[in-house]
């Protein structure tokens, strides 16, 4: 089994602590990462279930939340029969009183050299979906105030 790294990066003027909240509220993924839907616990351990596709079409991405540092890290371990492997966003404050977001994925690619056949169509996709979620996220944390959407 293949394994491929991939990351993104954004930032905004929302503090940590806000991309944080506004990151880890899964029934909130919709808002800003696009073809997904979350839910799920909070915390190490927690279970999350995402959704990602376009109605129907899709597939279910489950997961357990390895590390939990709140305002600043959370880790989950993909679970599913698509995507298996590792993730991490890590939030950190920049001295603006903004904030970096980057979220970085550990993936084990399926189907041998077929899927990383696949990967050099996919991987590209994927990155740009994950760097347009940051920023839709660091929108979105920036306007967010006290939980309201």
């Amino acid at each position: 089994m293949s394994r491929v790294a991939v990351h993104a990066e954004a930032s905004g003027p929302a503090s940590a602590e806000r991309v944080f909240a506004v990151l880890t509220d899964w029934p909130r993924h919709d808002e800003w990462m696009p073809f997904t839907r979350a839910e799920g616990g909070r915390g190490h351990g927690a279970e999350v279930r995402g959704w990602t596709g376009v109605g129907p079409l899709g597939f279910l991405d489950t997961m357990v939340i390895t590390d939990w540092r709140p305002g600043r890290r959370v880790a989950v371990r993909h679970t599913g029969r698509v995507v298996r492997g590792e993730a991490w966003f890590r939030v950190e404050p920049l001295p603006d009183g903004g904030s970096r977001i980057v979220w970085a994925e550990l993936v084990e690619l399926p189907l041998g050299p077929l899927g990383r056949a696949g990967w050099l169509v996919a991987g590209p996709v994927v990155r740009a979906f994950m760097g347009l979620g940051l920023r839709r996220l660091s929108r979105l944390a920036a306007r967010s105030v006290g939980g309201v959407r």
